[in-house]
């Protein structure tokens, strides 16, 4: 695997900044709005980390947002023997969320996360290998992706 370096994300069109791994880029899916979908692929990997930024408004909105996160994350329970779930906060930088590391063999998003900062912004991402689902062999690759998102996690600065 090469060596984890990383470009800061500083777009006009996200009301956020990060940091991404070098060996991916932004590529725009769908630009709403208070809505932004957007995906990190990773061409010599055949993975994707789809990206969807949404502003919330209310602790309702915000509410709905994270039990839609973890409904997205429940579908692929069938599948999976098991999950790490995981708190994040960061209080300095108002970053606050939850990854999701999934286990089985056959899963088809090992990693998932959400990030807000509870008052306006919310982030939600989801990690995806573009191949049948065999996490053993592909283990190395995916610890490898999920490095490389747990730094953009921790980079998130809301503007």
């Amino acid at each position: 695997m090469p060596q984890h370096s990383y470009t800061l994300c500083d777009t006009a069109a996200l009301p956020f900044t990060f940091e991404r791994a070098d060996i991916s880029q932004l590529q725009w899916k769908k630009d709403r709005p208070g809505e932004k979908w957007f995906t990190l692929p990773y061409p010599r990997y055949k993975g994707y980390l789809f990206l969807t930024y949404k502003a919330i408004r209310n602790s309702q909105e915000l509410r709905a947002q994270v039990d839609t996160s973890y409904q997205f994350v429940e579908s692929h329970f069938h599948y999976s023997s098991g999950i790490d779930e995981n708190k994040f906060m960061d209080k300095p930088h108002r970053l606050y969320g939850t990854t999701y590391l999934l286990k089985g063999q056959n899963v088809a998003s090992t990693y998932q996360f959400w990030l807000t900062d509870s008052v306006s912004h919310f982030l939600c991402g989801a990690l995806y290998v573009d191949c049948t689902p065999n996490n053993d062999s592909l283990a190395p690759v995916l610890d490898f992706m999920r490095a490389d998102i747990d730094h953009l996690i921790e980079t998130v600065r809301w503007r």
